[in-house]
Parts: C-alpha cells; sequence; structure tokens
C-alpha cells in the first residue's frame, strides 16, 4: 500500500500545505488504496520537503514528480480523455498556482504579522517554546530568502496581492460555471485547484487573496464540490 508522509492537518483543512493537500486529494480522486504515515518528519523527506511517498520499497518526493510516477505505475484515468490542448491548459494553470500565486500565500502567511501567528503555531506549534522560537526563526528567514530568490519578494505589498489576485482571477475566469476546471470530470488539475483555493478561503486569516477569492463566488463553490465529492 502507498504510504503518504505529509504534515498535520491544519486550519480545518486536510493539510496547511497545498502541496500535501493536492497530493491527498489526488490519491482519494484516483482511487489509489494509501495510508497517511504518522509523526511525518520532514527532516527525513529524501529532498527535505513534504510530501513523499513510499511505494514497492521506493521513496518518491515532490508532489508533481510522486503523480506522474502514480499514473506510470497504476494508470491515468483521471486524464487520459484530455486532449494536448486541454493538457497544455491544465499545466498552465498548474504553474500558475504553484511558481507564482504559492508565492503571494507564502508572503500572507510567512510575512504578515496574523499570518506568521498562524503559521508558525500550526508548522511549529508542538515543539517546546524555546526550540520553537529557534526553529520557526530559521525557518522564516530560509523562506525570505527564497521568496526573495523567486523574485516576489522584491515587490511591495500591494504588488505581491495585485499579482496574487490576478493569478486567482484567471483562475476563476477559467472555471467559469463548470464543475470542475476541465469541464464536466474531474481531472488531476482538480487536486492542485482545489488544495491551493481551499488554503486561501477556509483559513482562519483575513488577507486581501481570500478577500478577492470569495468575491467570485464560483470559486468556493467549487471548493465545496470537491469537499463533498472526495472528503
Amino acid at each position: 500500500m502507498i504510504r503518504l508522509y505529509q504534515f498535520e492537518p491544519a486550519f480545518g483543512l486536510p493539510n496547511a500545505s497545498p502541496f500535501c493537500m493536492k497530493l491527498e486529494t489526488y490519491l482519494r480522486m484516483s482511487g489509489l488504496p494509501f495510508e497517511i504515515a504518522p509523526n511525518a518528519n520532514v527532516m527525513k523527506a529524501p529532498k527535505g520537503k513534504m510530501p513523499y511517498i513510499e511505494d514497492n520499497g521506493h521513496a518518491i518526493a515532490d508532489s508533481t514528480l510522486i503523480i506522474e510516477y502514480l499514473k506510470k505505475t497504476y494508470g491515468d484515468k483521471l486524464d487520459a480523455k484530455l486532449s494536448s490542448e486541454q493538457r497544455a491548459i491544465a499545466l498552465a494553470m498548474q504553474r500558475l498556482m504553484e511558481e507564482n500565486l504559492y508565492w503571494a500565500a507564502v508572503y500572507s502567511r510567512w510575512f504578515e504579522p496574523d499570518g506568521w501567528r498562524l503559521t508558525q503555531q500550526a508548522f511549529f506549534g508542538k515543539l517546546p517554546p524555546p526550540v520553537k522560537t529557534i526553529v520557526s526563526a530559521v525557518a522564516r528567514r530560509g523562506m525570505k530568502r527564497e521568496l526573495h530568490g523567486h523574485g516576489m519578494g522584491r515587490h511591495t505589498s500591494d504588488e505581491i496581492y495585485a499579482i496574487g489576485k490576478a493569478d486567482i482571477g484567471a483562475l476563476a475566469d477559467l472555471l467559469g460555471d463548470r464543475p470542475f476546471v476541465m469541464g464536466a470530470e474531474p481531472t488531476s488539475i482538480d487536486a492542485v485547484a482545489y488544495a491551493f483555493l481551499a488554503n486561501l478561503i477556509w483559513v482562519p486569516l483575513d488577507t486581501p487573496l481570500k478577500r478577492y477569492a470569495l468575491s467570485r463566488p464560483n470559486l468556493e463553490a467549487y471548493c465545496q464540490r470537491m469537499k463533498a465529492r472526495y472528503y
């Protein structure tokens, strides 16, 4: 059986990491049997990040590479009927969320004061107080370097949120009144979209990104649809 290693649930979501939630959602959508490993330790992860899986004696890291592995190993029921054009659109939207919108969300969680209080407790809250302070500070400095290296961290707060809202708007426009991102039936891009949107809309943190996402009613309706179907 596939063994999934990820962070613990937080914020009332299956996972506070959209990448972990993406993979768990994909596993649920695909119907593959899996179990969630208790007490997963990010320090033991093959690439130093969550999520990762163990399957048939092999450890595979990175949510996208894991899904590619699962498709090749167990078949691709979700995306088999997509056209080449649909696959291109799905990939473009995945990159929009994972490589751009993600960093705007990181800014809101890790560097805004209210966001940092919530994030620090969610990811480091179980550590003893002195360790929590040190480890979370180190992690925050590392995230700041990553945000700056990506380029998002070089912008002002207003610019960051404008970029993130444009991404959310593009996703809302693509979804329109369809039940799922690519149409009438769910595909693997829905695992990505649900994970990222739920981590904006349903986290108990007031941000410009959340407010804008809630201003597009089709996005929360979509999240409710995904939740009812797979959770």
